[in-house]
């Protein structure tokens, strides 16, 4: 018998005496993404809309899926491999299934999609924001036993046979942000590197205590990195060295490489975290899509969770401590922890910038390319749903703009970021947005078509076609683009042959360059 939750009767008597014995679940329909069937999913009330997404994005099959019967069928391929491998007695296998529990339902770490959809080479993230204490202080303790367990639940998985786990963290970003650190800054780096230095100090100890059971692998290193001498963070230069101390104590290592920090995926949305690994912040509110009560939905601005950990731990400095940060501050990061890693981080994943801060601006001193304004603009072209973002200096020039798009495939819309990111360092260099008007204004692919949300621009040719004559009104008071008609707005239009790009290399007759200026010739101006 199926409940509606996704958990069937005799699920239930198999959790009893567990974590998820009386765990209050609510019901909800969830997405992988906006183009996606909704499904019944059940997850803790207090958790947010994205993550019952991830949910239905981890949960495998179509049926209605609940957090306990998701999470379950991982956790128990984690304890039959341990206990077939020799790794796990029975009393080990009920400590690490409840560990993994409690991780879960705290936020605070998770097996990777991989183990979820039934994988064995995988990953095991921890939320750093989830670690911090009430009063601003960080859970070393309960830090290291998380990074021990997830070592141990790799082991498990792998059957014993893995010589490379991968190991990492998450939201970095967050965790400054409630601890009160700006990104960019010594006390960050160094905070950065201790926490880097525990994850693989108290993973190598675990890795130790494993090999003296199943047999070691690799040597001890004898050579480490150096911990940070002082952090911020009260007592973490103590336990990182500690950590490390513990690993070079034990007789070997049961794996050549532990700790590798990865890009985000639908289980750091699960977990609560809003960046993977060491990447900045990416703003102070984040994009939603929120269902009105009359079935549509719409995107809502709302406040990221490291604003709302800066405003309440660190309400006068919410500015600073959200502030944009180059690509040196970047680069800086990169180097503090790379040193405990076995392997390079990944390049943090370009995110577009968030217009209009929700919290009080950074001061003059800051980063220079502070977003002191921006518009955010949500409009439908040819059905597709489009969001247009801009980010401004202190005199209101235009400085980036980010697109997103709904329904769109993977492959298309990195092509649009990079574009996005292009026409960015080009206005950043000093290139005139006129010039980027008269390329890229008119241009046709699909989408195109009717465009709803904007009245002044009522169809538009392509996404860039909208975008630029947009950009051309709000920054250049451009009122004499005219407006494509029905006919030029068509999927199967083909345009003037000034227009149309050459299928071979031949040489072609001369003919005036394609531009808004020629393009416009062959438009009807429109009321």
């Amino acid at each position: 018998m199926q409940r509606e939750d996704g958990l069937s009767i005799p699920a239930m008597r198999r959790y009893q005496g567990t974590l998820w014995d009386g765990l209050a679940l609510r019901r909800q329909r969830a997405a992988a993404d906006p183009d996606a069937e909704p499904r019944p999913v059940a997850l803790p009330p207090e958790w947010e809309a994205e993550a019952a997404a991830a949910l239905a994005a981890l949960a495998p099959a179509s049926r209605p899926a609940s957090l306990p019967g998701a999470a379950e069928a991982w956790i128990r391929r984690v304890l039959a491999a341990g206990r077939k491998s020799g790794l796990l007695e029975e009393a080990g296998a009920r400590h690490l299934a409840e560990g993994l529990r409690a991780l879960l339902l705290t936020r605070r770490g998770s097996a990777g999609a991989e183990a979820w959809a039934g994988g064995r080479e995988t990953r095991f993230v921890l939320n750093l924001p989830a670690f911090l204490e009430p009063e601003g202080g960080f859970d070393l303790e309960g830090y290291a036993e998380a990074c021990a367990l997830g070592v141990r639940a790799l082991e498990a998985l792998s059957g014993g046979r893995a010589q490379r786990l991968r190991l990492g963290f998450a939201d970095l970003a967050g965790l400054l942000a409630g601890l009160g650190l700006p990104y960019d800054s010594a006390e960050a780096r160094a905070t950065a590197a201790g926490i880097a230095a525990l994850t693989r100090g108290a993973a190598e100890a675990e890795s130790g205590r494993i090999a003296a059971r199943l047999g070691a692998r690799e040597p001890v290193a004898l050579l480490w990195p150096m911990p940070p001498a002082a952090t911020p963070v009260p007592g973490l230069a103590a336990a990182a060295r500690a950590a490390l101390d513990a690993a070079a104590a034990a007789p070997g290592l049961r794996h050549q490489a532990l700790l590798a920090l990865a890009l985000p995926d639908a289980v750091e949305a699960l977990l609560g975290a809003e960046t993977g690994g060491i990447a900045p912040a990416p703003g102070s509110t984040r994009p939603v899509l929120t269902e009105a009560g009359d079935g549509s939905s719409h995107w809502a601005e709302v406040p990221t969770r490291a604003a709302m950990l800066a405003t309440r731990l660190h309400p006068d400095r919410v500015g600073a401590l959200l502030a944009p940060v180059s690509e040196l501050a970047r680069d800086a990061m990169r180097e503090a922890v790379a040193p405990f890693l076995h392997a390079a981080p990944p390049a943090p994943v370009a995110l577009p910038a968030i217009a209009r801060p929700w919290a009080r601006p950074a001061p003059k001193s800051q980063a220079p390319l502070r977003r002191h304004a921006g518009t955010t603009l949500h409009v439908s072209v040819g059905g597709h749903r489009v969001a247009l973002r801009t980010a401004e200096d202190e005199q209101g020039k235009l400085l980036e703009v980010a697109f997103s798009l709904s329904k769109e495939g993977a492959a298309f819309r990195s092509l649009m970021d990079a574009f996005a990111h292009a026409v960015s360092l080009g206005l950043q260099q000093g290139v005139p947005l006129a010039e980027y008007v008269e390329a890229f204004a008119y241009t046709r692919f699909g989408p195109c078509g009717m465009v709803e949300g904007d009245p002044a621009i009522p169809r538009a040719t392509s996404v860039l076609d909208w975008a630029f004559r947009r950009l051309a009104l709000d920054y250049l008071g451009r009122r004499d683009l005219p407006q494509p008609s029905e006919e030029d707005c068509l999927g199967d239009a083909v345009g003037s042959a000034a227009q149309q790009a050459p299928l071979l290399p031949l040489d072609l007759p001369e003919m005036p360059a394609a531009s808004p200026r020629g393009r416009r010739r062959a438009l009807k101006l429109v009321s």
